[in-house]
């Protein structure tokens, strides 16, 4: 019984492990992605308006 419940916490541990890995790569990925951004100098979006001359 011993091992099942040792086991069990190991699973339970790896699981969670693998999870913030995963939480930490999209974060760091996003942080790439944003500084890449920094060397343009104006990303505003472009709006059209369309709509009835009134």
């Amino acid at each position: 019984m011993k091992i099942i419940a040792l086991l069990f916490a190991l699973l339970l541990g790896l699981g969670a492990g693998m999870k913030k890995t995963a939480d930490d790569q999209k974060e760091t990925s996003f942080q790439s992605e944003l500084n890449q951004y920094k060397s343009y100098p104006n990303l505003l979006p472009v709006v059209e308006v369309i709509g009835h001359k009134s």
